[in-house]
């Protein structure tokens, strides 16, 4: 694979954005941890976003949506092909009772431009450290809400270019992934069904949610959130403190002392450390009640 031809295409391809080769992804993941990009591509129109995924089914090339790697390991390795970015697509506006939300958004800031507009439904996302593109993609969700609950629509682009609407059944929801979950579609945009509420109201139970958040969550540390999924009738976090594993290292890598369902980078941990770790806890959970823990991160890229 040229990438210096693949760079030197992609500039012309998206004129507006920013294409870089060779590019470290440490400080694009919330984990700090991970290796080289081949190219980092990060457009700011949809017609960049369609250039890019035409260009790379046209020349067989793989393509990897990374969005602002809250939830998500990267491989010590870093990954093959293009990855894009998103920050360059952060619009959000309201249609009346209509949040409307670009894929690079930031879903905290989209619940808080609902906060403005006495829009209530998305209160559960005001702690939710991602873009509105990896919310619809996981179906996040959090203290009794999820994506879900509110979303009316999205518009995407599938693996050929063109875009497409997705609403009800389209969407597959399902706990922690939907029908974007199989990487068939690249999102752009998402609308938010909201309802009327009181200004007041709806600040005290975001400013409540913040609280129990920071009260809980080691948000003093990179990491990439909540691990693990939770099992049915079960908490993630509560097997794993009962299995003596708090403060658990390998390498840099430690569950959180605050928090067993988070694993942080206490010490420049690397991606093996990550992942070693997190087979250690499962393997654990499992010797100790019969659970078997299901990831909620993203593991991607490729071994050194």
């Amino acid at each position: 694979m040229d990438i210096g031809k693949i760079q030197e295409d992609l500039k012309r391809l998206v004129p507006s954005g920013t294409i870089k080769s060779h590019e470290s992804l440490k400080d694009h993941v919330f984990t700090k941890i991970g290796g080289r990009a081949d190219i980092l591509a990060a457009p700011s129109t949809y017609e960049e976003i369609q250039a890019i995924v035409t260009y790379a089914a046209e020349n067989g090339i793989t393509l990897t949506i990374l969005g602002n790697g809250s939830n998500v390991i990267i491989r010590d390795g870093g990954i093959r092909g293009i990855v894009l970015q998103t920050p360059g697509l952060s619009g959000i506006h309201s249609e009346g009772n209509l949040v409307i939300a670009q894929c690079g958004a930031q879903i905290i800031d989209t619940s808080r431009f609902a906060l403005e507009r006495k829009l209530t439904g998305l209160e559960f996302a005001c702690g939710i450290p991602g873009t509105v593109g990896g919310a619809l993609y996981m179906n996040a969700g959090a203290y009794g809400g999820e994506v879900a609950d509110v979303l009316q629509s999205a518009l995407a682009i599938d693996k050929t270019g063109a875009m497409v609407k997705l609403e009800g059944d389209d969407l597959k929801w399902g706990y922690r992934k939907s029908v974007f979950s199989s990487g068939d579609y690249l999102i752009l945009e998402a609308r938010f069904a909201l309802k009327e509420g009181n200004y007041e109201e709806i600040k005290a139970g975001m400013d409540k949610l913040t609280e129990m958040r920071e009260s809980k969550q080691p948000l003093e540390y990179p990491s990439c959130g909540s691990v693990f999924k939770r099992p049915p009738g079960r908490f993630a976090g509560q097997l794993i403190q009962e299995s003596g594993l708090q403060g658990t290292r390998i390498g840099g890598a430690e569950v959180s002392k605050k928090h067993a369902g988070f694993i942080i980078n206490a010490d420049n941990a690397t991606a093996s450390d990550y992942i070693g770790l997190i087979q250690h806890v499962r393997e654990t959970v499992k010797g100790h009640f019969g659970v078997e823990l299901e990831t909620e991160v993203e593991i991607i890229g490729e071994e050194l």
